[in-house]
């Protein structure tokens, strides 16, 4: 599914990391980990064509990744959450669906937030802000998501119904690379440690 050789990342002269080389297939997962400033989030930004490779190259499914747009491909799933305070629960899940396509209400069920759908944005509390996050990925299945730091911000029911939703992607072939500095519901998963280049 994702084969990447020899990546390279340099910012502003300096080498974040180098030589990085892994293979990721269908139902697989890859945990990133690492000290703050290995470039753990900054490798999650060049698999999503954020920023770009010094070296290396990435392939999708044996072709160049820039072939096919990461759009149909990826989700890419920050530190912010970028939602808009001033809209609702649903409004907010709606305006992704708008660009995904995908069911708000099943999404929002996902992460427990149905019953909070017409709440405005700015009235949740940190967690619920970042399952409202987490919730974009329950909308139009993509094989592959780009996952920083996912659990920041939730409890214990929060993690499970996550580790769920973690489950079924991967289950309908779905593949996932998580950087993280705790451990995370994804059973199997393989681990990358970078440890940077400077």
């Amino acid at each position: 599914m994702l084969e990447a050789n020899s990546l390279a990342v340099v910012r502003g002269g300096r080498v974040v990391f180098a030589g990085l080389s892994f293979n990721l297939g269908a139902g697989q997962a890859l945990v990133l980990t690492g000290a703050n400033g290995a470039g753990k989030s900054t490798l999650l930004r060049a698999l999503a064509g954020l920023v770009p490779l010094a070296e290396g190259e990435l392939r999708w499914r044996g072709a160049a990744a820039e072939a096919e747009g990461p759009e149909s491909r990826l989700r890419y799933l920050a530190h912010a959450e970028a939602l808009k305070p001033g809209l609702s629960v649903a409004e907010n899940l709606a305006f992704w669906a708008s660009c995904w396509g995908g069911a708000v209400e099943p999404a929002l069920e996902a992460v427990d937030l149905a019953p909070l759908a017409g709440l405005p944005a700015r009235l949740l509390s940190a967690g619920q802000r970042r399952r409202l996050a987490l919730a974009r990925l329950a909308l139009a299945p993509v094989p592959l998501w780009l996952l920083d730091e996912p659990t920041v911000g939730l409890d214990a029911a929060a993690i499970t119904r996550f580790g769920a939703l973690l489950a079924r992607h991967r289950a309908a072939g779905g593949a996932v690379v998580a950087a993280t500095h705790v451990p995370l519901p994804l059973e199997g998963a393989g681990e990358l440690r970078l440890r940077g280049a400077a």
